[in-house]
This record gives structure tokens, sequence and C-alpha cells, in this order.
């Protein structure tokens, strides 16, 4: 198992409820394809260093988990069609 860290943006608009709904959503994403969550690091509403579809601000939300070699491929075509998502990347934390 690998470690991976991913950081999220969604979009500003959103209601509280709905990001910790979004969030969770991909925590099961993470779940669904054989990964741990370990840490969950919210930093809230913040500037965007430039604009993605007129938009300036959003929530950033970083996950760190387990997972196998084949799971952040998953997960990317799934966090693509997500709606509220802005950016996501996913990362490899070598140890």
């Amino acid at each position: 198992m690998n470690k991976y860290e991913m950081g999220v943006v969604f979009k500003p608009t959103l209601e509280e409820d709905a990001l910790k709904e979004e969030l969770g959503k991909v925590q099961d994403l993470i779940a669904r394809f054989g990964g741990t969550v370990e840490k969950v690091d919210e930093w809230g509403k913040r500037r965007l260093a430039y604009e993605i579809k007129y938009i300036s601000e959003g929530y950033y939300d970083f996950i760190t988990f387990s997972a196998e070699s084949g799971a952040p491929a998953e997960l990317e075509s799934r966090m693509r069609i997500m709606e509220n998502v802005l950016r996501y990347l996913i990362i490899r934390i070598d140890e």
C-alpha cells in the first residue's frame, strides 16, 4: 500500500452541510477503491491563485490516505465528473 495526499478545491457557493456531504462522497470513493483515510485537513474558504470559470474563491481540503497503486487513477476519473469540485490533485508521499 502506498501513501497519498489529495488536495480538493470545492465551489465556494456550497452550504456547510453540502460541503460535508461532498467531502463524505470523496472519502467514500477512497474506501470503495480499497483505500484507508488517515487524516482530513480542512483549510476552509481561501482565495484561489487564479480564477477558474470566473470563481475566485474555494473551500480547500487535504486528505491523506493509503491505497493500492491503481486507486489514484480510478479516483481521478470519478473526481473529474463531480460538479462541485473545481480542482483536485493526488500525489504520492514517499516515506
